[in-house]
């Protein structure tokens, strides 16, 4: 299972990596970069699909989307320029609590 959340924290750091690179592919009308956005979704696809052999994809993909969705707001906050507000910040804590009450469960 340990070798599962390894694979799911690359696929997640992968996608965000191709989501913080979203504004230069230029709605997708630079070609260089909206390959390089379009291979880092597949690649993060792909390991999701191998995590979930080994755990519950409720789990799984609830750990991708919150992980993932706290992780852009940083990247957006530290390297993009975005703002962080009361609310975001306490609406991105809530998700962090979510995926934390799933791991928690015992579902997996």
């Amino acid at each position: 299972m340990f070798g599962a959340f390894l694979l799911l924290g690359f696929a997640i750091v992968i996608e965000v990596g191709a989501t913080a690179l979203l504004p230069k592919a230029e709605g997708f009308t630079n070609p260089g970069w909206a390959a390089v956005v379009l291979a880092g979704y597949g690649i993060s696809i792909w390991m999701l699909t191998v995590v979930v052999k080994q755990m519950p994809v409720s789990v799984a993909y609830a750990v991708w989307a919150g992980a993932g969705t706290a992780l852009v707001a940083v990247v957006g906050l530290l390297f993009l320029g975005e703002q962080l507000s009361w609310i975001k910040a306490a609406s991105l804590a809530m998700i962090v609590a979510g995926v934390v009450g799933l791991n928690m469960s015992g579902a997996h």
